[in-house]
């Protein structure tokens, strides 16, 4: 081989080497995302045996560098406008609310407490060990907040995840795990703890589910994803849908009730599954409770036809929400009907029947049916018929606590909320901590960092009992 020839062959290789070496680099440091689901799920599995190697206090440091990367004013701003933007559902407003609580009051590791027995055998600890890689399906409704609080929570238990966002939210997920991650990074933990591809589709989805290197599975959404990753084989935790009655008797006070409601049904334009989606009201105070509540925003739809209308306005054929109307605000929706309201109006309201469409379907969409019953014991089992045994989330306004008590037992809902508006069971001016994967189908109910861990026991015989 000549000189000449030898320096093209050497530059050549050089070149490659090059290349290969920016490609190399450049997989590394794209934060997360991926062009195919496999080398997500291999970088995940990397980044989780170096986690597991960390403290849980470690691990809880990094909770709190994403809650303060989050709460950056102009990061929560631009997360909750792209998700509006991108998605057309909700409410910026409430979209920087959630994603707030979501990095504020999602627990930490003051969830992982351990369990010890101490006796004349020996000493036995129980503690919440993580699961390893985890692959999370995230909704459209709820698609920030549900990667921040989740990625808090399994953080925090020791796992990494791979996120299969809506492909409606990609962008914005896609945004927002690059940001997670630069933090994350930049304070010393793993890389490609948090992870994606570039396409989420249900190809990819199915790849995640399928994969052996994905150890649990987590499903936020409707009854068919959720009902897809409880027949994977795999463990499985499932965030399913919802209808949630509100029951309002004589005994309550109307006018709270009546602003409680509008705000907690017409919060995010009603796409959180734990908002209000129909009332049954008792004969007494119906008209005095739609009065106040026409008072506090919302607007009254009076003709039979009109509201037949509504329906077929907003409904499929076979019943189900049309997408185009899913989080639209009340406005936008009277305007399809030729009505027009000021921006004050955040909720539509009308009488029906109890078995009407639009008491019977979860519509995602600020509409709140009324129905008028004779007593209280009657709302309550119209309340239990229409939840149709999801044991989601319920709502009572009553001082009547052997009502309350009879509605909480019968209806047996993952979150029960009292005098208040519904939004008030996730944390958002009640007690509690926050979630966004409410798993009442597989029982995990309000999900914390605990929910994706496993138990483990360790036992020392015969030794350090020391009362």
């Amino acid at each position: 081989m000549n000189a000449e020839l030898l320096q093209d062959v050497v530059r050549q290789v050089l070149s490659e080497m090059k290349l290969e070496s920016s490609n190399i680099l450049s997989n590394e440091y794209n934060y997360g995302i991926f062009d195919d689901m496999e080398a997500a799920i291999n970088a995940s599995e990397t980044a989780q045996r170096k986690l597991f190697e960390c403290s849980v206090q470690q691990r809880n440091e990094f909770a709190n560098v994403i809650r303060k990367e989050i709460l950056k004013k102009d990061n929560l701003e631009m997360i909750s406008r792209d998700a509006v933007e991108e998605t057309e559902i909700g409410r910026f407003e409430d979209k920087i609310l959630k994603n707030k609580v979501a990095a504020e009051k999602t627990p930490g590791m003051e969830d992982l407490t351990t369990r010890a027995i101490s006796g004349k055998d020996g000493l036995m600890i129980e503690e919440y060990c993580p699961f390893g890689v985890i692959g999370s399906i995230t909704p459209t409704t709820n698609p920030t907040e549900t990667l921040i609080n989740n990625s808090i929570s399994m953080i925090v238990g020791g796992n990494t995840v791979v996120f299969s966002p809506h492909p409606r939210a990609k962008n914005v997920s896609i945004k927002l795990v690059k940001m997670m991650n630069k933090a994350l990074e930049e304070h010393g933990a793993p890389r490609n703890m948090i992870t994606m591809v570039k396409e989420p589709s249900i190809e990819n989805t199915n790849l995640m589910m399928s994969n052996p290197k994905v150890k649990l599975l987590v499903a936020t959404g409707g009854p068919f994803i959720v009902n897809t990753v409880l027949s994977s084989g795999k463990k499985a935790i499932g965030a399913g849908a919802g209808n949630p009655p509100v029951v309002v008797d004589e005994t309550a006070d109307i006018e709270k009730a009546a602003i409680d409601i509008v705000s907690g049904a017409s919060f995010d334009n009603n796409v959180p599954c734990i908002a209000e989606k129909e009332v049954f009201a008792v004969d007494s105070i119906s008209d005095m409770l739609i009065y106040h509540m026409k008072k506090n925003g919302a607007y009254e739809i009076v003709s039979q036809d009109m509201i037949e209308k509504l329906d077929k306005l907003v409904s499929q054929e076979n019943g189900k929400p049309k997408t185009e109307f899913v989080g639209k605000s009340a406005k936008y929706i009277l305007e399809k009907l030729g009505i027009y309201v000021d921006d004050s109006i955040r909720l539509i309201i009308c009488r029906t029947s109890k078995n009407h469409h639009l008491v019977q379907e979860e519509m995602l969409m600020p509409i709140l049916p009324i129905v008028s019953v004779s007593d209280v014991d009657i709302a309550i089992e119209y309340a239990y018929e229409a939840e149709h045994g999801n044991r989601h989330t319920a709502i009572m306004h009553s001082k009547n606590v052997e009502k309350l008590s009879k509605m909480a037992k019968k209806l047996e809902a993952t979150i029960f909320v009292k005098n208040a508006p519904s939004y008030s069971g996730i944390g958002v001016g009640g007690e509690g901590h926050t979630t966004f994967t409410i798993a009442g189908p597989t029982g995990e109910g309000i999900t914390s960092a605990k929910s994706f861990c496993r138990i483990r026991r360790c036992v020392m015989h015969d030794s350090f009992s020391i009362r």
